[in-house]
């Protein structure tokens, strides 16, 4: 089927909810997309923190193809081993706590939200400006933009929001704060590094005050930063996290993880998704974490991420640069958004802008020197262009 009949479908059959490119790819393997018209283009963006071990990951695919032979689904009334196996890894490499399955990152911040609101009864939430936490009603209440709540008023009540700064952290946490959601990184806004600073402060204030530390971790988490977990480079450690993207290795998985703490709020009965913590997305997802988990990943994403922001630096119309690994945004004196439709079109580059002149960048973990290389040029391309 041609582009222009899959346009004249969408336009006649899908809600348009997304401004797509027009591009249709058919095919991935690692840092490479081809589309089908058999043009090869090099993929710095990963399903925006999906496909973090590159696309089609041989052991992620073998592993959710053997399940997939074996069995489907049964449901969260029965027993499957690939879940109980990753609830067991997550939490042993983690916060030691206990997990709750479910299908994406806003899910899993729905899951934290009903998690602090049942420890702590009638408790507010509390967030930063800057946060995006994911669209669903929970989830959209604790992303302080106005532009994303205005149109769905009105949104659940009992979020606050305040400045990123740990003063003003400090003074809003009080006896009834429930819960503070924070992204260590906050990712849709565009690659903002919360300082140390400002999380040892929730994480004084909430043990005062007795609320839950929840870290969202959905975008910066499954060792995007060159850490496992991005908490591990702050010294603060939460009472819970929510993963999810780069979880499944490009299959659709979330988790609410907790530490001991808060790990028997949650009864039979509280939360639950039909769904969630399936075999085929858990056994691909035990093969994602396996993997990204390895020492020798981890540290080339830090060499990789710090020699890819030193070579961004220096390429024109570019500011500054921020981020934590391959985790990383571009502050731009030009128009980001028509940067990416260049670099896509005629550079066969796939990035993405987050902000009228911020470009971001999420190269796959594996990505070697010579795919940087080669990606640093097709940018720079377009951006001499």
């Amino acid at each position: 089927m041609s582009l222009a009949a899959l346009q004249a479908l969408e336009s006649a059959s899908v809600v348009h909810s997304y401004a797509r490119m027009p591009v249709e790819f058919v095919r991935g393997e690692g840092a490479r997309l081809w589309d089908s018209e058999g043009n090869e283009y090099l993929d710095l963006l990963c399903g925006i923190g999906v496909t973090s071990l590159g696309h089609c990951h041989p052991r992620v695919v073998e592993a959710a193809r053997a399940q997939l032979g074996r069995l489907m689904h049964v449901s969260n009334l029965f027993y499957t081993e690939p879940a109980m196996r990753l609830a067991e890894r997550l939490s042993a490499l983690s916060l030691g706590g206990k997990v709750f399955f479910c299908n994406s990152g806003a899910e899993a911040n729905e899951a934290a939200i009903k998690l602090a609101r049942k420890a702590k009864r009638g408790g507010d939430v509390l967030v930063v400006h800057g946060a995006f936490h994911g669209r669903t009603y929970g989830a959209l209440s604790a992303t302080p933009q106005e532009a994303k709540q205005a149109p769905f008023a009105p949104l659940v009540p009992g979020f606050r929001a305040v400045a990123p700064e740990a003063q003003a952290l400090r003074t809003a946490v009080d006896a009834g704060t429930a819960a503070v959601i924070l992204e260590p990184i906050q990712g849709e806004t565009g690659v903002h590094v919360l300082s140390d600073e400002l999380l040892g402060a929730a994480r004084a204030a909430c043990d005062e005050h007795g609320a839950a530390l929840i870290f969202d971790e959905v975008q910066c988490g499954m060792g995007r930063t060159g850490t496992l977990w991005a908490y591990e480079q702050t010294g603060v450690v939460p009472d819970a996290m929510t993963v999810a993207k780069a979880l499944g290795g490009g299959l659709p998985i979330g988790a609410l993880v907790t530490g001991e703490r808060l790990a028997d709020v949650l009864e039979p009965g509280d939360h639950g998704s039909t769904f969630a913590g399936g075999p085929v997305v858990a056994a691909a997802a035990l093969a994602a974490l396996e993997l990204i988990a390895e020492p020798g990943l981890l540290g080339h994403v830090r060499e990789r991420g710090a020699a890819l922001a030193e070579a961004l630096a220096a390429l024109p119309h570019v500011v500054s640069v921020r981020g934590r690994g391959l985790m990383l945004a571009c502050e731009l004196d030009i128009a980001a958004p028509a940067l990416v439709r260049r670099a896509l079109l005629d550079q066969r580059l796939v990035t993405n802008a987050t902000g009228p002149t911020t470009l971001r960048l999420l190269p796959p973990l594996t990505i070697g020197e010579a795919e940087i290389a080669e990606g640093l040029a097709r940018l720079r391309a377009a951006l001499e262009a």
